[in-house]
């Protein structure tokens, strides 16, 4: 087989068409409108996600003096498991 192919591209499309260029999108700015429901709409998602009942300060206090002692204990435990067990 003594055929040489040609390494330049060939043209496929059969009459030639002239190259369109796309035409751009028409540019869309944010009007005052636009922001005005972007607010309000962010503000009833947070308006809907609140917490239905507001937490005491007694409660808050006991919550917060609970997780200082259970990371208290987590420490106590981390030093004596550190100073007990065999180093690797």
């Amino acid at each position: 087989m003594n055929t040489t192919l040609s390494t330049a591209p060939g043209r496929h499309d059969h009459p030639p068409q002239p190259v369109l260029q796309p035409a751009a999108p028409p540019i869309r700015r944010v009007t005052l409108l636009d922001r005005a429901a972007l607010t309000i709409g962010i503000a009833l998602i947070k308006w809907g996600r609140r917490p239905l009942v507001i937490e005491s300060r007694e409660r808050r206090a006991s919550r917060i003096e609970q997780q200082l002692a259970r990371l208290e204990r987590e420490r106590t435990f981390e030093r004596q498991a550190r100073l007990t067990l065999p180093v690797r």
